[in-house]
């Protein structure tokens, strides 16, 4: 029995489908020309060296394929019990940073439950976030991580959702280091959730989002923070890959592992966006 509110899968860019059409549409990933080229197996005896994860989160015609590098990386390093999924907050809800600390999270592949100790944990350390389910309620930047999740392991592990607004540094910084300190001594993977620079042309839109990416290869929170202000790159979830970046170094990361990128214009000719697939990972 589920204990605490059941938070629906259907934000606007998922309501509706079927779980053969999303079982499909992750297997086509996978099996893309830009994915990693076949469906994985997970690896019961991997090294459990992955720490984080920077996966993209647009609709799976697009950022599924980087997705997909996400997750095939992961399915290499064994089972996670505990996945911290950070998105950002796209404008729902009076733009609130959140989490939810007991429930479940439902999708069309099954229901995942909140690991309410790790999330009391986390709430309790940082007031900010407010406690509240249907804060996330129209927000797609978490929920598309889960049916890849669900598809490589099933009902075997537990969630803590987090959504961040247009937080300040420090804030992003506090919270990676209470997210590192919860997660800490736990089989747990943490996952930022974004996609990089939107729309321009495509040479801009790969170069800027390479330098970005640079700082995110060396675990630099702070570089990227400021690198991103600078450019005034328009990577919706940068608040969410500072505090990823932050946990992961404090979690014993030393490097991250560029796993993919491409643009939408790769898929479909016009304006960009660009999808960046990165892995934080320990010796």
């Amino acid at each position: 029995m589920i204990d605490g509110p059941l938070r629906p899968f259907g934000g606007a860019m998922m309501q509706a489908l079927s779980p053969e059409a999303i079982v499909r549409d992750i297997e086509e990933s996978y099996a893309s020309r830009l994915g990693p080229g076949g469906i994985p197996r997970v690896n019961d005896d991997g090294p459990r060296k992955v720490v984080g994860l920077i996966s993209p989160h647009a609709g799976y015609m697009y950022s599924g394929p980087g997705a997909a590098h996400c997750y095939a990386r992961l399915a290499a390093d064994q089972r996670p019990d505990v996945v911290v999924v950070i998105g950002v907050n796209h404008g729902s809800r009076n733009a609130l940073s959140a989490i939810q600390t007991s429930g479940a999270w439902q999708t069309p592949l099954g229901i995942v439950p909140i690991e309410e100790e790790m999330a009391r944990r986390i709430a309790d350390a940082l007031p900010e976030l407010k406690d509240s389910a249907s804060a996330m309620e129209d927000e797609h930047s978490l929920e598309v991580q889960l049916p890849f999740l669900q598809h490589l392991y099933g009902d075997t592990f537990s969630l803590v959702p987090i959504m961040i607004a247009s937080e300040p540094l420090p804030f992003c910084l506090t919270a990676g280091t209470i997210v590192a300190h919860a997660m800490a001594g736990r089989n747990a993977v943490v996952i930022a959730s974004t996609d990089m620079t939107h729309y321009g042309l495509p040479s801009e839109v790969k170069r800027q989002d390479a330098g970005l990416i640079e700082f995110m290869l060396r675990l630099d929170a702070e570089g990227f923070w400021h690198a991103r202000e600078r450019s005034r790159a328009s990577v919706c979830g940068y608040a969410p890959v500072t505090a990823t970046l932050a946990a992961a170094k404090a979690l014993g990361a030393v490097r991250g592992e560029k796993l993919s990128y491409y643009t939408s214009g790769e898929i479909h000719p016009g304006t960009v966006v660009g999808y960046a697939s990165v892995a934080l990972v320990r010796d």
